[in-house]
């Protein structure tokens, strides 16, 4: 590992290639075991419009990890797999769905291939869609906006920029790397869409869900019967002036009744470039029925039909050479448009970060991050609402 801690390093961790490449290697037998993971916490202070200040201890965007990772290479096939824990740091939600400290369990899968034709993977794992957009997000190694409805973590820049890429049960192959070209497609598990609610897995198992399909209403809107269909391609490229530009998409089938269903999909496109310590990304994404912030979020309307959304960021980075410290300052948007039965016009949240990543030494950074995240909706007949939410957090990040 180098000595300043990279967010490619970060990256690695989160999405969890699929060969191992954690820090504790044991040799056994025909495998070879490897011991990793990340451990996080931080100090944050977040003030809401006409809220009390509110002051927690918890993780940051990454999950506390303690990832268990074997690979071997048997029959002419390179074999792995992964298995991953994520318990909270937080001892109490302090405000509503903020860190729940109970223990999650985001990783689970299995990888064989070979470098001539690719790879193949079963089980559980970050998902296809908008997964470079939070892996090339600064805030990975920091917390980003505060509040979080997600789990163990705080949102980072979801909903702020990009939409979320969960953990998902995949069926997925990667091609070869061809020279900088890579390309992963797969069938992932469909996901409900509750109305204004989050995701959640979809099962068609009778009780609450044949329920909502009898009576033929959208008040509960559920995830369709189909698995959805996720893909991405990118060019990464070295020298002087290093890069990576990407695309993604996805595409799910959602149930709205009985006798009416609809495709939700979503596209986007990335691009990072570094030069002399200097690091520019760009992303911009764009769905019709896939929501915001958490997938399928609020992605249809009462009537059941389809609202449009758009997400993008800039974020801008320079590492001072004498002490490897990164500055860096993002911004980004994440919009949604209501439609004809709709309120409002639409509902955007517009979100700064300005951050500190310090090398303490080669697995260990301390960090300082200030976010204005501010929430506003364009009601048609009332007035316009706006809240602002400022996060304050300073703690550390070791991976190991």
């Amino acid at each position: 590992m180098n000595n300043t801690i990279k967010l490619a390093v970060a990256a690695a961790l989160v999405a969890a290639a699929s060969t191992a490449n954690a820090g504790i290697s044991i040799p056994a037998g025909d495998w070879t075991l490897d011991i990793g993971g990340v451990v996080n916490a931080y100090y944050t202070s977040t003030k809401t419009d006409g809220v009390k200040s509110v002051n927690n201890i918890t993780t940051g965007l990454l999950p506390n990890v303690l990832s268990f990772s074997g690979k071997t290479r048997q029959n002419d096939l390179d074999v792995a797999f992964t298995i991953s824990i994520q318990p909270g740091a937080a001892t109490s939600k302090g405000l509503a769905n903020y860190n729940n400290a109970a223990q999650e369990n985001r990783q689970a899968f299995l990888t064989f291939g070979d470098a001539s034709w690719g790879s193949i993977k079963l089980g559980k794992d970050l998902g296809i869609y908008a997964s470079d957009a939070i892996l090339n997000d600064m805030t990975l190694l920091g917390v980003g906006a505060g509040a979080s409805g997600v789990g163990t973590t705080t949102l980072g820049r979801i909903g702020g920029g990009y939409i979320y890429a969960d953990w998902k049960s995949q069926i997925a192959y990667t091609t070869p790397n061809f020279n900088g070209f890579s390309a992963t497609v797969g069938v992932t598990q469909s996901w409900n869409t509750q109305g204004n609610g989050g995701s959640a897995a979809f099962t068609d198992a009778g009780g609450a869900h044949a329920a909502v399909v009898a009576t033929d209403t959208v008040t509960s809107l559920r995830g369709g019967s189909q698995s959805a269909y996720e893909g991405k391609a990118s060019y990464a490229w070295t020298g002087d002036v290093a890069g990576k530009v990407w695309v993604s998409a996805i595409s799910q089938n959602l149930q709205i009744s009985q006798s009416r269903d609809t495709n939700a999909n979503a596209w986007d496109i990335g691009a990072n470039v570094n030069v002399a310590g200097f690091g520019a990304t760009g992303y911009y994404g764009q769905g019709k029925g896939t929501g915001t912030i958490i997938q399928f979020s609020e992605g249809l309307d009462a009537a059941g039909n389809k609202r449009d959304s758009d997400d993008w960021y800039v974020q801008g980075t320079y590492t001072i050479p004498t002490v490897g410290t990164k500055l860096g300052a993002s911004y980004g948007e994440s919009t949604l448009d209501g439609n004809t039965v709709d309120t409002y016009n639409n509902k955007v949240r517009k979100q700064w970060t300005v951050g500190a990543y310090h090398p303490l030494t080669k697995h260990l950074n301390l960090v300082a991050e200030y976010t204005d995240l501010q929430a506003e909706v364009d009601k048609k007949t009332a007035a316009d609402t706006s809240a602002t939410s400022k996060t304050v957090s300073l703690g550390a990040i070791l991976f190991f």
